[in-house]
């Protein structure tokens, strides 16, 4: 794996996590009851992104770390996903 797609992988798989994280612990204005004037009942009242943040960086980088060793180690491969078999034997 190169640089460039280790640094992809990373970043995608922080984005994804990131999606997941923020919505854990939630707490929304109208759950609270002091919804300001303006925005939805809906909107978080306190978002602590930098918290979650953190958190995705961690959880992502242990994953970073499982998935780039079996990509390079060779435990899968491109012709382990072959479900047509459309490559070519090897040889």
């Amino acid at each position: 794996m190169g640089i460039t797609s280790a640094l992809v992988l990373y970043a995608v798989l922080w984005f994804l996590t990131f999606l997941v994280v923020i919505p854990i612990r939630l707490k929304t204005q109208g759950d609270v009851g002091q919804i300001v004037p303006g925005t939805h009942a809906g909107a978080p009242h306190e978002p602590n992104l930098r918290k979650k943040a953190l958190i995705t960086t961690a959880v992502s980088a242990a994953l970073w770390v499982i998935i780039a060793y079996v990509l390079v180690s060779g435990m899968l491969t491109v012709r382990d996903i072959d479900w047509f078999n459309r490559m070519e034997p090897r040889g």
